[in-house]
């Protein structure tokens, strides 16, 4: 479905029923990779599917993210990082200087 494969912007809540195991290529079936995120009981879990899903954020039982993380996409989301040190190396040149 076009409203599972985009980046629909306002409040949407898209939920897509899948058989255990399918949840992860159902999630990275996508050309976008902003954010995403699960809900369990089940930490290790949770983590074991945050690190296989291709997306910029991913949060945890609902975890704020911080300010001080970088943030930015995978694929069609954008390119690069903002906010934390890794966004702000994206403005420094580096220039070396043998004498």
């Amino acid at each position: 479905m076009t409203i599972a494969q985009e980046e629909i912007l306002g409040p949407v809540l898209v939920v897509v029923p899948f058989d255990d195991g399918h949840a992860v290529r159902i999630a990275n079936d996508s050309p976008f990779g902003l954010g995403g995120g699960v809900w369990t009981a089940d930490e290790d879990r949770a983590l074991d599917i945050a690190r296989r899903i291709r997306t910029g954020a991913f949060s945890v039982n609902g975890a704020p993210f911080s300010l001080d993380a970088p943030f930015g996409g995978f694929e069609n989301s954008g390119i690069g990082r903002e906010f934390g040190t890794v966004g702000l190396g994206q403005y420094i040149e580096y220039k070396t200087i043998a004498g």
